[in-house]
């Protein structure tokens, strides 16, 4: 059975007459008039009582009305959903990254994304490294925003993906600063300093814990916690519980603020790039877009 002789019927119910069924229908009268036997003979009997005028159904012509009018609805329906769909997907653009990347540079992107998001819109996906770099590679994100740093670096194909440096950083340790501007806590006393960590999990984190075990200069520390979170772990800091190594791009707005101070000099700091990666096949047009301004540094 096919989707036509349905359409046919319920036209020809409509119409009342074989000729104008099958002009609206676009077919020729003997051609309309094969399908409606098609369907006649799909069904096991007959639809049409024929020799009748006006044009009538049979019983069971008038059952199959009301279903194949349901059925064609439903159809149509569903088509122009699936086209509005595509449409939708055409001006979205995915991009996964992690969340403090997500809070910093992304956003500072989303400026300059703005003119270009008009008549379309940007999805924004945060993950662990390993699963922003999962979704990329699955087609489920066009780009993915991620550190780039030889301890995190990930394993893609060269030949099908690409990728650009949007912006150097480094993390710097961080403590409260006090009304006269020194910072609460030092290194290099006799005890040792509170050093709030990142979770193992985060490359942040893993960024800090290569750097102080190979750093010859790395002060003695005492770790009063740990956590997943580079946004939680910065207002720890601001509370004063403790040393932390965070983002330039996320500390310079506090430490210029007089909220946070830097301790230590440049060996101390851990120096990264941020990278965006994408497929180097075609994307979508807006995704193509957003491309060209990433790589307008």
């Amino acid at each position: 059975m096919q989707l036509k002789w349905l359409e046919d019927f319920v036209a020809l119910a409509h119409t009342g007459s074989f000729s104008r069924a099958a002009e609206l229908r676009h077919v020729t009268h003997p051609a309309f008039g094969r399908r409606i036997k098609a369907l006649e003979a799909w069904a096991g009997t007959p639809l049409i009582e024929r020799g009748s005028a006006p044009l009538a159904l049979t019983a069971a012509g008038a059952s199959l009305l009301d279903n194949a009018q349901q059925m064609v609805g439903n159809l149509k329906s569903a088509h122009h959903e699936l086209l509005s769909a595509a449409g939708r997907q055409e001006n979205t653009a995915t991009l996964a990254t992690g969340r403090t990347l997500a809070r910093t540079l992304v956003a500072d992107l989303m400026l300059r994304f703005k003119p270009l998001l008009a008549n379309g819109e940007l999805r924004i996906l945060t993950r662990s490294l390993t699963e922003t770099s999962q979704l990329l590679e699955r087609g489920e994100a066009d780009f993915m925003v991620i550190y780039h740093h030889p301890l995190l670096a990930v394993q893609l194909s060269a030949r099908q993906y690409t990728h650009t440096t949007l912006a150097q950083d480094k993390l710097v340790p961080v403590t409260r600063a006090s009304a006269q501007g020194q910072g609460q806590h030092q290194f290099g006393g006799s005890d040792a300093t509170p050093y709030l960590a990142y979770a193992g999990t985060l490359a942040l984190g893993r960024l800090v814990r290569d750097h102080l075990a190979n750093n010859p200069h790395a002060p003695h520390l005492r770790r009063v916690m740990e956590c997943d979170s580079a946004d939680a772990v910065y207002e720890y800091a601001l509370k004063g519980l403790g040393v932390a190594w965070l983002p330039w791009s996320m500390v310079s707005g506090a430490c210029k603020a007089g909220q946070l101070q830097v301790l230590g000099d440049a060996p101390l700091e851990v120096r990264f790039e941020m990278r965006a990666y994408r497929a180097k096949r075609r994307l979508h047009p807006l995704a193509e877009r957003l491309w060209q301004v990433m790589e307008q540094r």
